[in-house]
């Protein structure tokens, strides 16, 4: 399977600075994906539990760590559902992240 596009899995990384106040750094990671288009049930399913799912990519399972970000066009989104295809790509439905 060939993959044409590049995405951004984003870790938060959860540390202190020298005041000892807590700090949320992201870690960025790039995987290559495949974009789909959300599936109408897909679709439905999530807006009945309010939630908008807007992109959905295919990447190698191997490469997923169960983050919850994405970044794609330098657009922030969150993972709404993961769905393991088979042992060797899962899909990634998102949602975007608003006020980032």
């Amino acid at each position: 399977m060939l993959f044409r596009d590049v995405v951004e899995l984003i870790t938060v990384v959860n540390t202190v600075n020298d005041m000892k106040d807590p700090i949320k750094t992201p870690s960025y990671r790039e995987v290559f994906a495949n974009k789909k288009s959300i599936r109408q049930n897909e679709f439905y399913q999530a807006a009945a539990t309010g939630l908008r799912p807007e992109l959905m990519f295919e990447i190698r399972t191997i490469e997923y760590e169960g983050e919850r970000q994405i970044r794609y066009n330098n657009k922030t989104y969150n993972i709404i559902r993961t769905y393991d295809k088979n042992e060797e790509i899962t899909e990634l439905i998102c949602s975007g992240v608003v006020n980032r």
